[in-house]
């Protein structure tokens, strides 16, 4: 019988992996097919910086109410619903043709797509204990990652064989067949892994020293996510005359090195407690080691080989998934599995914002002839302050549900 739960409880996690990687893919087709489409409908940066904002604010304002939603309907119902909106957002992006036309579609899609972080960390919360925790959401954030090297390596040659539009139709479907297997696989909600209707954690979670904390990490890092997943195609593209044929390597590479980060992410914690580090030193020994790990990455301006600068990107993803991946692993020690998800929610809500703020940075940054140098040196120190609030506010990480097993897996 506890076999038969083992391997029911990694086919969730199996089912969550391919949901996160292609939540990626779809948000990422629109910065590897940016030359197509500012060719055809005369974008300029301003625009695309645009279309990547409005994304970035409705994920931010949906992240109110998801990780509440996904606490109250719980991971099957909640993630199905997720999913099958933002495949549809996806696909609509074939059908519109301005400026509008794609800010809107984007808008929907990011609103959408903000269900997936929760969900991540939540299936971790409620189906495993804390030592394995880490790793779990290790694996987790590596689906992005490989989500953003399949998305180089796959839509840009789909988009030159069949047209830009059949790209975010193909994505968009295999979405939607994802929703029919997760209904199918997944388990019925347990009741105690939800919180009840009048349960609204919020005002609590606001008052909470740790949920300012799981802010701040978000707000330092999340940044330098964004601005990276919205712009290395075009920074590649820019300062090393890469076209679109060409740049899906350099890109797939940095992604790669990305998720290598997020599982060294998971195991490194997880080893240190195995040998007798408390949860605070794992912890937090870990995010230093890649808070310091992205220093170089303004190096990148002094370079001018492609692959130097990817070697370079590459570094600095590994060093934020290794990060992130601590920061997730570290909102569900602090806080029970039945409310981790509206945390979450509030933390990648600020998360979100500082991402738009980045881009619109960016967007501001290329229209006015600084290029990436302001960028990249916010990208470098951004961890270190991020660690340092961290700090400040939660001076030593407590487990919340010590002794928590992972919860059984209910019946269909």
């Amino acid at each position: 019988m506890e076999a038969q739960v083992e391997r029911w409880r990694w086919l969730i996690v199996g089912l969550a992996f391919v949901a996160i990687m292609l939540n990626y893919v779809d948000r990422q087709i629109i910065a590897l097919l940016k030359p197509t489409l500012e060719a055809q409908f005369h974008w300029d940066d301003r625009d695309y910086g645009n279309m990547a904002s409005a994304f970035q604010f409705a994920a931010a304002v949906a992240f109110l109410g998801t990780g509440w939603f996904i606490d109250r309907v719980g991971l099957r119902r909640g993630f199905a619903l997720g999913v099958g909106i933002w495949s549809l957002a996806g696909m609509a992006h074939a059908l519109v043709g301005s400026v509008s036309g794609f800010v809107a579609a984007r808008a929907v899609l990011g609103a959408a797509e903000s269900i997936g972080t929760p969900a991540q960390v939540k299936t971790a919360a409620v189906y495993f204990p804390p030592e394995k925790r880490s790793f779990m959401i290790g694996i987790g954030n590596m689906a992005s990652n490989i989500g953003a090297v399949v998305a180089p390596l796959a839509i840009p040659p789909l988009a030159l064989w069949l047209g830009w539009r059949a790209a975010f139709l193909v994505t968009g479907g295999l979405g939607l067949v994802w929703v029919m297997l997760w209904l199918i696989v997944a388990p019925a909600t347990p009741a105690a892994e939800t919180i009840s209707k009048a349960a609204l954690p919020w005002r609590s979670l606001l008052s909470d020293r740790r949920q300012w904390a799981l802010v701040a990490a978000k707000m330092f890092s999340d940044n330098v996510w964004w601005f990276l997943l919205f712009f290395s195609p075009d920074l590649f593209h820019r300062m090393f005359g890469l076209s679109q044929g060409t740049l899906g390597l350099p890109v797939a590479f940095i992604y790669a090195m990305a998720a290598l980060g997020a599982l060294f992410g998971g195991w490194l914690p997880s080893r240190l407690m195995a040998g007798g580090a408390n949860p605070d030193r794992a912890r937090k020994g870990s995010m230093l080691l890649y808070a310091l790990l992205i220093l170089p990455v303004p190096l990148l301006l002094l370079v001018h080989s492609a692959w130097v600068a990817a070697a370079l990107l590459g570094l600095a993803l590994f060093a934020h998934q290794g990060f992130s991946t601590n920061v997730f692993a570290m909102a569900a020690d602090m806080f029970p599995a039945r409310i981790v998800g509206s945390a979450i929610g509030i933390a990648a809500f600020a998360g979100n914002l500082a991402g738009m703020a980045m881009i619109q940075l960016a967007g501001w940054s290329l229209y006015d002839g600084l290029g990436y140098a302001p960028l990249l040196f916010i990208c470098g120190g951004s961890y270190c302050v991020a660690l340092a609030l961290t700090q400040i506010l939660v001076p030593r990480i407590e487990i919340a549900e010590p002794g928590a097993a992972a919860m059984p897996i209910g019946a269909h």
